[in-house]
C-alpha cells in the first residue's frame, strides 16, 4: 500500500476556510494514489477555546489543583475534538474518513506526563481502516501509558505522532503543513528576504529545530531519520513544493553541497547567562560535577557550557533562571546571571572542517555592533550568546555574511543538487 501521513497544525484545521484547504491537500494524496493518514494539532492559539495553551489557562483558574495526569487527560481534548471536526469535514466533502485519538491509534509512551516520549507503535487498525479505504484522522500529541493512563507528548506533539505513525506505516513521506511554504534560512518575520530551503538533510534540519528553528520538531525528526523516511514541510494553502527533509537516495539524486558553509540562521531568546566561580582559588572537579547536579536534580536544562579551572558557565531559559540560583546557593560558590540574553547560532553541514568561518561570524556581529558574551559549537553548528536585544540585528546581519538570501549557486555541474539534463 502507497501511502502519506499528512500532518496539519493547528493554524490549519482552526477555521472552516482552512479545514477547506485541508480536504484540497488530502483530496490531491488521494487523486495521485496514496492513501492518505491525517494527524491534526488543536485548533488555535491561545485564546481560542480549544487550544491547548487555552486549555492549560483553564485547568489554572480558580485555583484548580490539576495533578499532571490529569493535566494530560485534559489537554488530549483539543486534538481529540480537531480530529473529529477534521474527519467530519472530509466525510462532507466525500471522502470516507473516520477519527482515531492517539491511543486507538496504537501510540504507545512512557509515564512521563506533559513530555512522554513514544516507545512503540502498534498501528494495526490504522492499516485496517487503510485497506477499507479510508482516510484515517488521528489524534496528534497524545498517547497511553503502560498503566493505561493517557499522557502528551510536550510541545511539538503532534510532528513527533505523525513522524512515528510514517515510520510505522513506511509511508512513502510524512507531508508537515504549516503557515509557511516551507524550512527558511532564517525566520522571515525577522529577515523579509529568508529563503525557502528546497532541499536539505533529516541532520541538518535537526540541527535547526534544536538550536530553534520552529518549523519541525527536533524528536519528529530525529524519528524520521532513524526510519529513513522523507518529510516535506509545505503549506496548508498550496502553491509550491516546499522543503524536501530526507537523506541520501530518498531525496530522489545525490546530496550535493551548493558551497556554501552555512544552510540557516536560527535563534533561541528568553535565555538566562550564570557564571559560576570558587570564592578563591580553582574549581576541583568534584565542585564542577556538583554545579551540573544541582540543575538536573531541579529539573533544569543547561546549554552554552562552558568549563575552565576557574569558572563554569551555561545558559538556561530565562524562566528557570531564578530556581538555577535557589538550587546553586546551597554551593559555597560565587553565582552572577544575566537575565535578557538570546541564542544565535549558524547552522550548516558545509563548514565542516572549513577554516574561517568563525571569524566571518565574529566579523559580521562586530560590525553590526553586536558583543558575543559566550560561544559553543560543533562540526556543524556556531553559537553565539548575545543581548536580547541584539538579536534581530545580529540574525540579519550574520544572514547576509553568509548570503543566504541568495539562490543557490552551481557548484561542480549541479544546481540545488539536481542533476543538471543529461547528467548522472
Amino acid at each position: 500500500m502507497r501511502l502519506v501521513v499528512q500532518k496539519f497544525g493547528g493554524t490549519s484545521v482552526s477555521t472552516p476556510g482552512m479545514r477547506c484547504e485541508v480536504v484540497a491537500r488530502v483530496n490531491e494524496a488521494l487523486s495521485a494514489g496514496l492513501s492518505s493518514v491525517v494527524v491534526v494539532s488543536a485548533m488555535g492559539r491561545l485564546g481560542e477555546p480549544y487550544a491547548t495553551d487555552s486549555l492549560i489557562e483553564l485547568s489554572q483558574q480558580q485555583g484548580c489543583d490539576t495533578t499532571p495526569r490529569d493535566l494530560d487527560m485534559l489537554l488530549s481534548c483539543g486534538e481529540t475534538i480537531s480530529a473529529v471536526i477534521t474527519a467530519g469535514v472530509l466525510r462532507a466533502a466525500g471522502i470516507d474518513s473516520v477519527s482515531l485519538t492517539g491511543w486507538q491509534a496504537g501510540i504507545h509512551t512512557d509515564d512521563k506526563f506533559y513530555d512522554a516520549q513514544i516507545v512503540a507503535v502498534e498501528p494495526d487498525r490504522v492499516v485496517r481502516l487503510l485497506e477499507e479505504g479510508k482516510v484515517v484522522v488521528v489524534a496528534g500529541f497524545q498517547g497511553v501509558n503502560e498503566a493505561g493512563d493517557i499522557t502528551t507528548l510536550g510541545r511539538g506533539g503532534s510532528d513527533t505522532t505523525a513522524a512515528a505513525l510514517g515510520a510505522a506505516l513506511a509511508a512513502e513521506v510524512v507531508e508537515i503543513y504549516t503557515d509557511v511554504d516551507g524550512v527558511k534560512t532564517a525566520d522571515p518575520r525577522i529577515v523579509p528576504e529568508a529563503r525557502t530551503i528546497e532541499i536539505v538533510g533529516h541532520f541538518e534540519v535537526c540541527q535547526m529545530a534544536s538550536e530553534g528553528a520552529k518549523v519541525v520538531h527536533p524528536r519528529a525528526v530525529e524519528i524520521a531519520m532513524r526510519s529513513n523516511v522523507p518529510l516535506r514541510v509545505k503549506s496548508t494553502r498550496g502553491g509550491g513544493p516546499g522543503t524536501l527533509i530526507a537523506t541520501g537516495r530518498r531525496m530522489g539524486w545525490p546530496m550535493i553541497s551548493d558551497g556554501r558553509p552555512v544552510t540557516a540562521v536560527t535563534h533561541v531568546p528568553a535565555l538566562a547567562q550564570i557564571q559560576v566561580r570558587p570564592r578563591s582559588g580553582e574549581l576541583s572537579t568534584d565542585v564542577e560535577l556538583r554545579i551540573f547536579e544541582c540543575m538536573a536534580e531541579a529539573g533544569i536544562s543547561v546549554d552554552l557550557i562552558n568549563v575552565s579551572p576557574v569558572k563554569v558557565g551555561y545558559t538556561v531559559s530565562e524562566k528557570l533562571a531564578d530556581r538555577a540560583i535557589a538550587t546553586l546557593a546551597q554551593l559555597d560558590l560565587d553565582v552572577s546571571v544575566e537575565t535578557g540574553c538570546a541564542k544565535v547560532s549558524v547552522v550548516g553541514l558545509g563548514m565542516r572542517g572549513v577554516p574561517g568561518v568563525m571569524a566571518r561570524v565574529a566579523r559580521a556581529l562586530a560590525s553590526a555592533g553586536v558583543r558575543i558574551l559566550q560561544t559553543a559549537d560543533s562540526h556543524a553548528t556556531i553559537s553565539c550568546l548575545v543581548r536580547e536585544s541584539d538579536m534581530e540585528k545580529a540574525i540579519v546581519a550574520l544572514h547576509t555574511q553568509f548570503e543566504l538570501a541568495e539562490p543557490a549557486k552551481i557548484n561542480n555541474g549541479f544546481h540545488n543538487g539536481r542533476l543538471p539534463p543529461g547528467g548522472r
